[in-house]
């Protein structure tokens, strides 16, 4: 028995390695990818593994991950060839953020480039890279000639039934919930990005992909076929009312985007910029023009409120009596009634010192919405005269809404209003959008997106009322690790539908939401009406951030971040809990050591419609109790003492 025993050890320790072709670890050593063949030969479909180290322990990420392409003129999955792996190699860079989570960041990693035949003696190349954050890796045909379609995609990640989850069901406007998932048993297309905690609780990982361009197709997460496998698949014929290709269109050498697995602890997922680190360096040259900052917007507060000159200019005046340096002209500027048009209004904001900002409608049969300003950004010609209109008007960015799809045509057509604009100096702010694929690096005057549900459903239905408490502490670890987003945050007052989500739950989402343009969504009264330690946080609360912090959290329970611009830091917490209030100790371990800093803490009062603010000196040892209401909050700053 003690024989049979040792014999099935050998087999099966002589099937791993023999299956197993090369491996790739980061250059911590924490995570590794790991290139396997199905048939345990040479010869037929392969996969990867991806595994991570805490300290001495080893655990399996993912334990599978199925790869291959199909051409419209072969197949590159079932049948393919090893033929070698290169050396591997280290990739250092590093590289300027203007706005995001952190400016100064560091792409190092170390790559594998592993070669490929089909029976046609047809070349594809697998190029991996294991982060210290995470593995990444895409597809490469090296051959230099012909023009195909790519046909499917057969990357799917196999996850254990027994992975917790948190998904979003996809749609093209990428404005769905998430929802808390067990097992696989929901099967639909998911939306990205997509977090999954292992089994055994020791690992997180964040799927995504990024360095999307003009050659490929956005792709979501499928789990129909086998409810534990998400499989990549291409857009929905139906998407952008069936205007456009499903299937992309690519062009010899070629390389796919960029399959992103961020993994680790949480402060891992959520301090991550992989998503970036990997994606094309800026397109951009001179950017002194590219200025974060925040926003007033009259929609959430009135509609229509565009259409009202007075209205525009009290959203101006708000603007500029709390420091903002941006005030958005949202739709149906064009109708503009009520005392003056567009024009009188532009020469109002620019004579009290703020920038405007300026909404169109994507335009086009891909859109069903026939809100104007419509089809001025739907070509070339049309967007070059649009954009030197704005610029004699000095109007510094726009927002851009309605897409409806991520075919390859809409991407086409993203790319081409970003190097349209970059010509004219005028930054860009993408709605009703995909979610962010790396682009803020390529062309960094792409501000933010919003490509999530956000504040502006307290418009749309009394859904958020309930269920914003949970999704705002779901998103840091989702939705906005991956890139700017603009949820249009920061409310008092209500909109057509109520938020029950306390004032001190509201001032946090100003430091836990990142957004080089973000857009505080509150009528001029909500801001002015503020007890001053609360509104001087909204004046000098940045928007670019040097660096960013996991402090405590978990995702749909509660979250407590740490931002710093310059010497000073930022630090917001929320709670989820709808029937209870908690507290928490706030610790300050992100500090330097020696130093002592003035804390100003913005609390919960006795009741969700008030503050409490405390002052006090700290340094890195010290603890604060912190009290949050039942979907409540606090927001906090330290600034050094000299």
């Amino acid at each position: 028995m003690r024989f049979s025993y040792l014999l099935t050890f050998c087999l099966l320790l002589s099937f791993g390695s023999f299956g197993q072709k090369t491996s790739i670890k980061s250059p911590n050593n924490k995570v590794e990818a790991a290139l396997f063949s199905s048939s345990n030969t040479d010869l037929g479909s392969w996969y990867l593994k991806v595994n991570y180290s805490n300290g001495s322990q080893s655990f399996e990420a993912i334990p599978k991950i199925d790869l291959g392409l199909s051409r419209s003129d072969q197949d590159f999955s079932n049948e393919l060839k090893f033929l070698k792996a290169g050396k591997p190699t280290l990739l250092s860079e590093q590289y300027t953020a203007i706005h995001g989570k952190r400016s100064n960041c560091s792409n190092q990693a170390n790559e594998v480039v592993v070669s490929f035949e089909n029976p046609s003696k047809a070349k594809m190349n697998l190029i991996i890279r294991a982060y210290n954050d995470g593995v990444t890796f895409r597809y490469e045909f090296p051959e230099k000639e012909g023009t195909f379609v790519v046909k499917d995609e057969f990357t799917a990640y196999s996850v254990p039934d027994s992975t917790m989850r948190w998904l979003t069901k996809f749609n093209p406007a990428n404005e769905a919930l998430y929802s808390t998932l067990k097992d696989g048993n929901e099967q639909k297309d998911w939306g990205y990005p997509a977090l999954f905690n292992t089994p055994d609780k020791a690992c997180w990982y964040l799927i995504h992909e990024a360095d999307l361009n003009r050659t490929y197709c956005g792709t979501k997460l499928t789990n129909f076929g086998e409810k534990t496998k998400y499989k990549l698949t291409f857009p929905d014929k139906w998407n952008g009312r069936e205007k456009g290709e499903v299937q992309p269109t690519i062009t010899l050498p070629w390389k796919s985007p960029w399959r992103v697995i961020i993994v680790g602890t949480l402060a891992d997922i959520v301090e991550s910029t992989l998503v970036d680190d990997v994606s094309a360096p800026s397109t951009v040259a001179k950017t002194d023009w590219i200025q974060p900052g925040k926003a007033s917007w009259n929609y959430w507060s009135d509609n229509h409120g565009t259409r009202s000159y007075k209205t525009v200019c009290a959203f101006a005046d708000l603007a500029a009596s709390m420091g903002w340096p941006y005030t958005l002209l949202d739709w149906e500027w064009d109708m503009m009634t009520d005392g003056g048009n567009l024009e009188d209004a532009l020469k109002y904001i620019h004579s009290i010192g703020v920038k405007p900002l300026i909404w169109y409608n994507s335009g086009g049969d891909h859109t069903w919405v026939n809100s104007t300003p419509k089809d001025r950004m739907l070509t070339h010609e049309n967007r070059m005269e649009e954009f030197a209109k704005l610029k004699k008007l000095g109007i510094y960015g726009v927002k851009v809404d309605f897409f409806e799809s991520e075919k390859q045509d809409m991407i086409n057509y993203y790319i081409d209003i970003l190097e349209d604009a970059a010509k004219f100096e005028i930054m860009v702010y993408f709605h009703g959008c995909l979610v962010p694929r790396g682009w803020a690096r390529t062309y960094p005057h792409l501000m933010t997106y919003e490509g999530v549900r956000g504040a502006e459903w307290y418009n749309n239905g009394p859904e958020l009322t309930t269920t914003a408490p949970e999704h705002n502490t779901i998103l840091p670890f989702t939705r906005n690790v991956v890139g700017a987003m603009d949820y249009t945050p920061v409310t008092f007052t209500n909109s057509q539908h109520p938020h029950t989500t306390s004032y001190g739950h509201e001032l946090a989402l100003s430091v836990l939401f990142e957004s080089g343009m973000q857009h505080l969504a509150d009528r001029p009264e909500g801001y002015y009406n503020l007890p001053d330690a609360a509104k001087n946080f909204l004046r000098e609360v940045p928007n670019a951030w040097d660096d960013t912090k996991f402090v405590d959290g978990y995702p749909g329970k509660e979250v407590v971040m740490a931002r710093r611009k310059g010497d000073n830091w930022y630090v917001g917490g929320i709670n989820s809990e709808v029937r209870r209030d908690k507290t928490k100790k706030l610790t300050f371990n992100f500090l330097p050591e020696g130093k002592k800093y003035q804390l100003t803490l913005i609390v919960d009062g006795k009741y969700d419609t008030e503050f409490a603010t405390r002052y006090l000196v700290v340094d890195k040892n010290s603890e604060v109790e912190v009290k949050m209401l039942r979907r409540g909050g606090f927001a906090a700053s330290l600034k050094p003492v000299n």
